[in-house]
Parts: C-alpha cells; sequence; structure tokens
C-alpha cells in the first residue's frame, strides 16, 4: 500500500510554508524533515532527490515532512540567500516535534543541506544530521562548515564525485574539521543531481539509519 501523503501549510515566521507529509508507520520511532535545493534554480520539495531520501527515511517507517522555502511555490516570503530561510527549518522542526513528540532526523540536499544543517546541528531534538550533494561553492557563493567542529551528532554526507558544486578535495576537507561521528561517501560517476544514481544514495541512506538505530539501541 503507498504510503499516505498530507498537503498542508504550516506556520513559518514569514507566512505559511507550503508542505507534504508523508506519513510514518503504526509506531514510528522518529520523525524526518528533508529540505530542498536552491529556489531560485528550481529547487522544490517536488526535487528527485528530495523525494527518493523522503521515500527511503519513510521506508524506516518514520513520518518524513517536506516544505518549500520561503517563495518557493505557495510557500509565502521572499527569498533571502539562506540566511531568513533558517527560521523556515526551524518552524519545521518545531511542527514535527509538536505533531509527534519524537527524536528528530533531518536532511537536506544542496543549499537545503547548507541552511538546514546550521539550524539542526544545535537543535537537542534532532539526532543525526544527513546531507546530501553539500555545496562547497556553488553559482558564486561559498559555503562555510566550521560550525560542524562542534556538531558531535552523527552525520552522513553523500555526494558524486562530479559534483562540481562540493569537488571532492574541498568536501573531505570539510568533512575532515568536522566533529565525529561521521561517514562520508562518493557516488562514483555521479553530480550534483545524481542523475540516474538516485537508487544508490537512498540505499546509503537506509542502510547508515539502520546502523545507527540499532547501535543506539
Amino acid at each position: 500500500m503507498a504510503a499516505q501523503i498530507r498537503s498542508f501549510f504550516i506556520d513559518g515566521p514569514a507566512g505559511r510554508l507550503e508542505a507534504l507529509l508523508n506519513a510514518g508507520g503504526a509506531q514510528p520511532t522518529h520523525a524526518a524533515l528533508v529540505c530542498h535545493p536552491h529556489p531560485l534554480f528550481g529547487g522544490t520539495m517536488h526535487n528527485k532527490v528530495v523525494y527518493a531520501a523522503a521515500k527511503a527515511l519513510n521506508g524506516l517507517g518514520y513520518p518524513v515532512l517536506r516544505f518549500n522555502f520561503r517563495g518557493a511555490g505557495l510557500s509565502q516570503g521572499r527569498h533571502d540567500q539562506g540566511r531568513s530561510e533558517r527560521g523556515d527549518v526551524a518552524a519545521a522542526l518545531t511542527w514535527l516535534e509538536s505533531e509527534f513528540g519524537l527524536p528528530l532526523i533531518f536532511a537536506g540536499f544542496s543549499f537545503g543541506a547548507a541552511v538546514g544543517l546550521r539550524v539542526a546541528c544545535p537543535d537537542a531534538r534532532v539526532i543525526a544530521l544527513i546531507s546530501l550533494g553539500t555545496p562547497v561553492k556553488a553559482e558564486g557563493r561559498a559555503y562555510e562548515y566550521a560550525f560542524l567542529a562542534e556538531c558531535r551528532k552523527p552525520k552522513l554526507f553523500v555526494s558524486g564525485d562530479q559534483d562540481p558544486y562540493g569537488p571532492r578535495a574541498s568536501l573531505e576537507a570539510v568533512v575532515a574539521a568536522a566533529a565525529a561521528p561521521k561517514q562520508l561517501v562518493w557516488i562514483h560517476g555521479a553530480g550534483h543531481f545524481f542523475e540516474g544514481r538516485v537508487p544508490e544514495v537512498k540505499e546509503h541512506l537506509r542502510v547508515w539509519l539502520s546502523r545507527l538505530m540499532f547501535t543506539r539501541m
């Protein structure tokens, strides 16, 4: 049976945020949030990598929330280059915690990862972090991850080794400077959007989370 998907709005700091919720299992142990890539370059919660990550998390029984950042889709507000968007992520995490009262897992793709990690790392409600296609330099913008040195939550990084926005040497330096525990997975031959390799991304998420939850029991 296909997972039930609910379409609705949540309250954000700049107005309503368009959202989708994949219902979880009968007795979920965690709830998850997945954030989308840059809205000025077509990124929305319907992005195929975001959808795949949501499916992987939902397949473990977790309710999974996706939403459109301010100014994207039907979400209110204006794009703010990732600054005010941190408030959108915080609002989504608060909605999830209020709705389910469960430990939270954060996942983000590209811009969604860069913005969301800053919010999720210090948030005590979030117990694990997944960063897909982590951008280091993109479209003239540089992303800064020094805060990861103080983030001691389990972290999974998955990127294509042909990703022009997260070159191998640059991303390896970011991950090396991040606090443990952490894991970096390269999808060989894949670009930023994991064209043709999305099933591999889903499997890495499933395996990592399954092992993580087992070891934390």
